[in-house]
């Protein structure tokens, strides 16, 4: 079977103040150490000794490493604003790329193990020096599975992510732009044809998605095919091109009929070869929904339980099992539910928990009956929490912040809300996506914490100050760990609370409903993938133990199955990082700023979390002089 790497070719690159503050008395044990900690540096050999150590050699190194690394991905370079000759290309599908990129960085390992003395680098250039150790092992752990992930699903796969990476991505400024974005449509059907023939060798090896996910998929191509002319794709490039002829000089006829001849290229370019690419998918998913299993977690797969804890280790960067995961999972749901039936009595309501749960899932108080609502008070309430940053945040945002309504072409399976990260040249701002396909799905109650997550102070305000990381390497700048983000992410949605907000006591009840989402994530991943639960049976756990409608579960829970392990990382981060600043307040006392605290956090990029550990307790003994 030829392997691919699941995350090249979806074409997407890549969420609590002190205890003492919130009110939330947290009784657990440390979590357990990272897994992830590198190995003590070998006593240098004498070749070591004569190599270069200083910081503008490694820096080098690492910016060599990561031009390598482009070269191979002229997707990656549009993410990161990149317009040269690749501008108009896909990433190339192929067993021997696949290998290539994962040997390319195992052998940057070997290079940078041999041709630099750890410890004879600064703290900061150590630090990058142990996270790239860091990430190569996590690489190494994984790739034995490579053919294990689902090219096509309900969420992911190149029927939603090329038109996602066309309209977000591939920007129009020039005619040469223009000319890229017709030579990516016209790559659409040969990219898609490698995708489908290893697919359909997955398949036939029995690696393939429940029988479920096959409607979904299937209806997003049949909607991409039904459009015909007047498509997602064709639509963006008609509007990205139309600006161009304006600005030409004179409006001369010759130019203006350039643009006229590029848009017909491009709808030549969709019927001749990205059209009949999507029937041959359309195809190939038909066949593979006639034989799909009905099985649901990924024990069913040859070593899957291998794979599951492989998956784990890397998505929370700890030494946790799916038995302990499913433990912490289970403590934080009753410790939740114990703050919720506070809010009841608060609010004056009677009867039980998940009689109110009902109350307010269903209740119409709590929903919009407009998306151009929704987002504006989205807006608002980021905007009011952002007047209160520099009161927590040492370091800023410096990119602008939209929010963007998921587009039509895929909210039917999107997930309810996620962030598109800005350009690092300032051209793309960060965009938090909504998904209001559904508006029944979208609670009034959960909307600040959203905001607070996607937004303000969450992602927007940690993937901004990554990206502005100048003197960091690419890898660090451009990377990411789970754990951390979504750990912030969900740390932030507490925050808010801290922060002042949250004043209304259905509005905190949904922050704690969120929350109380991260806590039965572990239930039920590690449930689904490690206990053999079924889909079923996962969805009525959640049905059971929170307030979220029956169409948020059930969404959740097909995306757990299709991603193994992801959702666990949310909650298994905000819990490292409550537990490090209540070490820090308890060290620290009187002399604690949770500027400091923040920034020590958010100024290294993402870390694994014992790198996380160790960065706080620097700051922790710098501040105590």
């Amino acid at each position: 079977m030829r392997r691919i790497s699941v995350t090249r070719f979806s074409l997407i690159t890549t969420s609590a103040a002190a205890l003492a503050l919130s009110g939330c008395t947290m009784s657990q044990a440390p979590l357990a150490t990272a897994t992830e900690t590198a190995p003590a540096p070998a006593p240098a050999s004498a070749a070591a000794e004569a190599a270069p150590t200083n910081s503008a050699a490694l820096a080098s190194f690492f910016e060599t490493y990561d031009n390598n690394r482009l070269a191979m991905s002229p997707v990656s370079k549009a993410y990161r604003g990149v317009r040269d000759a690749d501008y108009g290309r896909w990433d190339e599908v192929s067993d021997a790329a696949d290998a290539a990129e994962f040997q390319m960085q195992q052998g940057a390992l070997a290079d940078m193990r041999r041709d630099f003395d750890s410890s004879a680098l600064s703290d900061q250039d150590l630090l990058s020096y142990r996270l790239f150790e860091m990430q190569a092992q996590r690489s190494a752990s994984l790739y034995p599975f490579r053919e294990y992930g689902f090219l096509f699903d309900h969420r992911r796969g190149a029927h939603t992510s090329i038109p996602a990476f066309l309209i977000n991505i591939h920007r129009v400024s020039t005619l040469t732009d223009a000319e890229a974005y017709v030579s990516r449509i016209e790559g659409i059907g040969p990219q898609l044809d490698a995708l489908i023939a290893e697919s359909r060798e997955r398949a036939d090896a029995g690696v393939m998605p429940p029988d479920w996910v096959y409607p979904y998929v299937i209806a997003d191509l049949e909607g991409l095919i039904a459009a015909g002319d007047d498509n997602a794709i064709l639509n963006d490039f008609d509007t990205k091109l139309a600006p161009l002829t304006p600005d030409l000089p004179d409006g001369t006829d010759a130019e203006a009929s350039e643009t006229i001849a590029l848009a017909a290229m491009a709808k030549e370019a969709w019927n001749n070869s990205a059209l009949p690419g999507y029937q041959r998918l359309l195809a190939e998913m038909r066949r593979q929904q006639a034989m799909a299993p009905t099985d649901d977690g990924i024990w069913r797969l040859p070593q899957g339980e291998q794979y599951y804890a492989a998956l784990l280790a890397s998505y929370t960067t700890t030494d946790l099992s799916a038995d302990e995961i499913h433990n912490i999972g289970l403590r934080e749901v009753e410790r939740i539910h114990g703050e919720m039936r506070a809010i009841m009595a608060q609010v004056g309501f009677e009867g039980s928990l998940q009689d109110f749960f009902e109350f307010t899932r269903t209740d119409d108080q709590f929903f919009y009956t407009s998306r151009e609502e929704y987002v504006a008070d989205a807006q608002a309430a980021i905007d009011r929490l952002g007047e209160r940053m520099p009161e927590f945040f040492g370091v800023l945002p410096t990119d602008p912040l939209t929010i963007k309504p998921v587009e039509a072409f895929r909210e039917r399976s999107a997930g309810k809300a996620f962030y598109q990260r800005p350009a690092p040249d300032g051209s793309r701002p960060g965009t938090y996506y909504v998904n209001l396909y559904n508006l029944r799905d979208m609670s009034k109650n959960e909307l600040e914490a959203l905001a607070y997550h996607e937004g303000l102070p969450g992602h927007h305000l940690q993937l901004s100050i990554q990206t502005q990381l100048g003197d960091l390497p690419a890898f660090r700048r451009f990377g990411g760990v789970t754990a951390y983000s979504e750990g912030w992410g969900l740390y932030s949605e507490e925050l808010g609370k801290d922060m002042g907000f949250y004043t209304d006591p259905y509005s905190d009840f949904g922050r704690l409903g969120m929350e109380l989402w991260r806590a039965c994530r572990l239930v039920v991943d590690t449930g689904i993938h490690s206990k053999r639960w079924s889909r079923e049976e996962a969805i009525d756990y959640l049905a059971t133990n929170t307030p979220n409608p029956q169409g948020d579960i059930v969404k959740a829970i097909e995306r757990y199955i299709t991603t193994p392990g992801q959702a666990t990382a949310y909650m298994i981060g905000k819990l490292k990082i409550m537990e490090l600043r209540a070490m820090a307040r308890e060290e620290l006392g009187d002399d604690f700023d949770i500027r400091g605290f923040h920034d020590a956090i958010l100024t290294s990029g993402p870390v694994p979390l014992s790198i996380m550990e160790e960065n706080v307790k620097k700051w922790v003994a710098d501040e105590q002089g």
